[in-house]
């Protein structure tokens, strides 16, 4: 379908003539998502109709206690904090943010009164702001009332670059003004085609009540005791957290949405592993619902057969990938390993990058280990298909890495490791615990050893690497290795947030805490502008083309490995009824979750 017949389309959606399911029909029946459908609406300023989500619920509580377990076990309560998804998950139980994705890319108001809109004046012509009517009538976990000055200061907090917050990009740029009570306007300094950024979604953002948290605003963020004490207007107050283990949470009798939660009590158990979480879903029942189900999927389908429940899994566009480190993580400059202003002394060599992505069995990996959980690729960015790249490729071929080794001057020793002068092809790399990972390093470091490289293999317990310490030398965040692999998740429809991570803005360093997300620390200027670019791009198909060339920036050159698109694994017990998403964290909408009898 040409550009022309789509605008002819969406203008039928807005002067009435066509429904809205229409034409995101007519868009999937030419091969576009539902999600992306509706982005290309949202981005026309074309109001949704009424999306709701089902709930089986007639009463708050009566439930009883809703068990969930996560092998990655949450270590604070603080989004604009969360290094990972498991604290953004465990945050997003207290914390709202103003809208929420469902699983096809609808926007769903939480703690907006509306989804804004040109019809209803929300979206301003020029692109320029979006104005949020705020719901009336919802209170903080300690009665004190929601109003467009915890909205505001939100904005304030995780912009300051001293508060460190994981947040600050897409917050630093922008001006929120309130209007009244219940009225916030947010100011972009540019046409803004993705406006549904600041304040939407579990990852980035949750809405922070101003009178707990405006006394640790900036360098004394970090000692705000709501960092594991949350104070939200969620369905469930905290009740009790042990930070690597337990959280226990009880029903909101003053939560603002009628007959939610279902459930009286809710239990988070953290720590173990993949396979003893995905047993005590799927076998003994001990546990609703089992969070990334990171497992042999022979292993689970042997699960599966206990009848208890099943594997859900939810394609977006998460990604498993390796990295490289452009910074020399063993010397230290200003107090600082991994120091921007340095060079990795093997891998600024390209023949080296190319010569190791030759050498990851993507197939292998998939076929032996992930099965279901996982879709060889060879772009970072995989999804909504609009944004996929059709230029990339991977290729698993040790012969050709040997020669391309050998041609670039890297000679074999009698220990069988390529050497050039002082310098050996010996890497650490590291990951997080977890029995798949394991066997995937296993793989790559047994094609690696043939071709003459060395790796020595570091796995770190996954509360640790993931859990945003800046005091502990062994974050993902901080990057202290050669390599490192691990998933990052898309918490849009829209990849303007996720492909930030690239920019040079972002580049995690010791003066922002190690909290920004840029953690190869790779800046390249062509993707700078590119992406700003990106994100004053009205025209869908102009946007989308960006979006391609920034993908094929960072995989092209070699610091960035994709393995394969990690559809979302959820282990569910038959008689739950979860809200899962694709597109947001698993926790976005637990107030709607009902069991059966």
């Amino acid at each position: 379908m040409q550009e022309r017949e789509i605008r002819e389309l969406i203008e039928q959606v807005r002067s009435g003539e066509m429904p809205r399911r229409g034409f995101i029909q007519r868009m999937v029946a030419v091969g576009l998502t539902a999600p992306m459908a509706s982005m290309l609406l949202m981005h026309e300023g074309i109001a949704q109709t009424a999306a709701t989500i089902p709930y089986k619920g007639t009463k708050r509580g009566g439930g009883g206690t809703l068990k969930l377990i996560y092998w990655q076990a949450s270590v604070h309560l603080n989004s604009h904090f969360a290094g990972g998804t498991k604290d953004q998950d465990a945050s997003a139980i207290f914390y709202e943010p103003l809208a929420g994705w469902d699983t096809e890319g609808n926007l769903i108001p939480t703690l907006a009164a509306e989804i804004p809109s040109r019809q209803n004046g929300g979206l301003a012509a020029d692109g320029k702001s979006v104005t949020w009517k705020l719901k009336k009538g919802v209170v903080w976990h300690d009665g004190k009332p929601f109003t467009a000055d915890d909205v505001v200061f939100t904005w304030q907090y995780a912009a300051d670059p001293a508060t460190s917050t994981v947040t600050v990009g897409t917050y630093k740029d922008i001006k929120v003004v309130k209007i009244d009570s219940h009225t916030v306007r947010v100011e972009f300094p540019k046409p803004t085609p993705f406006w549904a950024e600041a304040f939407v979604g579990s990852a980035v953002g949750p809405i922070l009540p101003k009178h707990v948290f405006e006394p640790y605003i900036g360098a004394k963020s970090r000692e705000n005791p709501a960092n594991t004490k949350p104070v939200g207007t969620g369905p469930y107050k905290i009740v009790d957290f042990k930070p690597g283990d337990m959280l226990r949470a009880e029903a909101f009798k003053d939560y603002h949405i009628p007959n939610q939660p279902f459930f009286d009590a809710l239990e988070v158990k953290g720590g173990g592993d993949s396979t003893s979480a995905a047993r005590a879903v799927l076998q003994t029942g001990e546990f609703d619902l089992g969070w990334n189900l990171a497992v042999e999927d022979e292993i689970l389908k042997r699960l599966e057969a206990a009848g208890k429940g099943k594997v859900n899994f939810f394609v977006g566009s998460d990604i498993e990938f390796v990295s490289l480190q452009t910074t020399d993580p063993w010397k230290e400059v200003e107090g600082e390993r991994g120091h921007k202003s340095t060079k990795h002394p093997i891998w600024q060599e390209k023949a080296v990058r190319d010569a190791l992505a030759l050498l990851i069995d993507r197939k292998g990996i998939q076929e032996s280990i992930y099965g279901r959980g996982a879709i060889t690729t060879s772009n970072f960015l995989n999804n909504p298909p609009r944004f996929r790249s059709p230029n990339t490729k991977f290729e698993f071929n040790i012969e050709k890495a040997n020669q391309m080794l050998e041609a670039a001057g890297w000679k074999k020793g009698a220990d069988g490791i390529r050497a050039k002068g002082a310098q050996k092809l010996k890497f650490v790399f590291q990951t997080s615990v977890s029995g798949p990972r394991q066997k995937a390093q296993a793989i790559i470091k047994d094609a690696c050893t043939k071709a003459g490289i060395d790796l020595e293999l570091k796995s770190i317990i996954a509360s640790v690497y993931f859990g945003g310490d800046a005091a502990n030398p062994d974050t993902y965040q901080k990057f202290w290795a050669d390599m490192q692999m691990f998933t990052t998740t898309m918490s849009a429809p829209d990849p303007q947030f996720f492909m930030e991570q690239f920019t040079s803005g972002q580049v995690a360093q010791k003066a922002n805490k190690w909290a920004s997300r840029n953690l190869t620390r790779w800046s390249n200027k062509e993707y700078d502008d590119t992406y700003q670019a990106a994100t004053v791009e009205v025209d869908p198909v102009k946007r989308a083309a960006m979006f391609i060339k920034l993908n094929d920036l960072v995989v092209n050159d070699g610091y960035v490995i994709p393995l394969f698109a990690r559809p979302r694994p959820y282990g569910v017990q038959n008689k739950l009824h979860p809200v899962l998403s694709a597109w947001d964290n698993t926790t976005w909408a637990i107030g709607y979750w009902t069991r059966d009898a």
